[in-house]
């Protein structure tokens, strides 16, 4: 039996930044189901660092963590993780009122409203459909594996446990401690951080709690040569206005996606030949390009809560037990000011200073917003 003073169950982005906080407070087990870290969902992310896409506490994470993506910590990597992705948002006549509201929600951040012929100058494929869009000149792409492996390398050269191919299997509270039954090991920890993602409310189940009701939902993802000829190093991710598909730059090739939210039970999903199909279809229809062969096809899942802000914080009907769960499409680019969070919630008893300057609260993102309200345990 071992011990330690945080035990984080799920090894993706979540879990890995989280992890990569508490060791610089304590002793850290991380532990992860599959073989490979971030195998279901941050492995196959291909994150964007936008600013306009959502609002409210999300927003003002993304924001919070732009310092950490640009400049990180010494040691950290090697190489930037950040690189310019310009994203420019799309509407047909029709879509005009969800342009404009896009405009009206995003006052806090810089953006460019373009119509006519400077869209095609934006992005030369785009047909006569499209006569609106808006620019977010300082969208960047992220380096998803590079985020990832630098927050696993960090958690371990602060003297921490990564332990991968090793599920959970029980969870039991002795009334001081958590004893954790993981692989072919036990290990005891006062808390247990739930970072697992699609499995989050599964896990919860273990430790006896109610779910929370989180949903995962798959997207897929494919890959597609450009048109002849075709220069892409200056192309922006296009995105339509109302999220019905989005395609962007990818090295040599182009990468589209239907951009659906398909509910699923957690398991290794598989992309839906349909879901490339009807992807393919709304592309073409938003551009003069002909998509006749698809090179590659992926699926994720993106994890939500009912109300789609994320989960945070101890759950009230049981001690020990924290959440850091439902981060659906933006849990990369806020991974570093989310981590944050979480550290302070576990460790101070508060957010850190900074983010509560710039508006959040931990009751906005905490679980008892699901609960009903009871004492913790003393």
């Amino acid at each position: 039996m071992e011990s330690a003073d945080f035990v984080v169950i799920g090894a993706g982005i979540a879990g890995a930044s989280v992890a990569y906080e508490l060791a610089d407070r304590g002793e850290v087990m991380l532990v992860e189901q599959e073989e490979t870290a971030g195998y279901h969902t941050t492995g196959r992310s291909a994150a964007l660092y936008t600013e306009i896409y959502e609002r409210g506490p999300v927003r003002r994470l993304t924001m919070a963590s732009r310092s950490f993506l640009e400049d990180p910590p010494d040691g950290f990597t090697d190489h930037p993780f950040l690189s310019p992705l310009p994203a420019l948002f799309i509407a047909r006549e029709d879509q005009r009122a969800s342009i404009d509201a896009l405009i009206e929600a995003s006052t806090d951040v810089s953006l460019d409203a373009v119509e006519g012929r400077r869209l095609q100058d934006l992005c030369p494929v785009l047909s006569d459909e499209i006569v609106f869009g808006v620019t977010e000149p300082d969208a960047m792409e992220i380096d998803v594996h590079g985020l990832h492996q630098g927050f696993l390398r960090g958690v371990r050269t602060r003297g921490s446990r990564v332990r991968t191919d090793a599920g959970v299997r029980r969870l039991e509270w002795d009334g001081t401690s958590w004893r954790v039954e993981v692989g072919d090991e036990v290990v005891t920890a006062p808390v247990v951080v739930n970072a697992s993602g699609a499995w989050a409310d599964e896990v919860a189940a273990l430790a006896g709690l109610d779910p929370l009701g989180l949903m995962p939902m798959r997207r897929t993802a494919f890959t597609f040569p450009p048109p002849e000829g075709g220069d892409l190093s200056s192309w922006p991710i296009v995105i339509d206005v109302d999220e019905q598909f989005y395609f962007k730059p990818e090295s040599s090739q182009l990468m589209g996606s239907l951009a659906e939210e398909t509910p699923m039970h957690p398991h290794d999903v598989r992309p839906e030949e349909i879901d490339v199909a009807r992807a393919i279809d709304r592309i073409q229809a938003a551009t003069t390009m002909e998509i006749r062969h698809v090179g590659r096809a992926w699926a994720g899942l993106r994890t939500f809560a009912p109300d789609r802000l994320p989960v945070v914080g101890f759950d009230p009907e049981h001690l020990g037990f924290f959440w850091l769960a439902g981060q659906g499409g933006y849990g990369i680019m806020t991974s570093p000011a989310l981590a944050r969070t979480a550290s302070g919630l576990i460790v101070d008893g508060h957010l850190p200073e900074d983010l509560v300057s710039a508006g959040l609260s931990a009751a906005e993102i905490g679980p008892e917003r699901f609960r009903h309200p009871s004492e913790r345990p003393a």
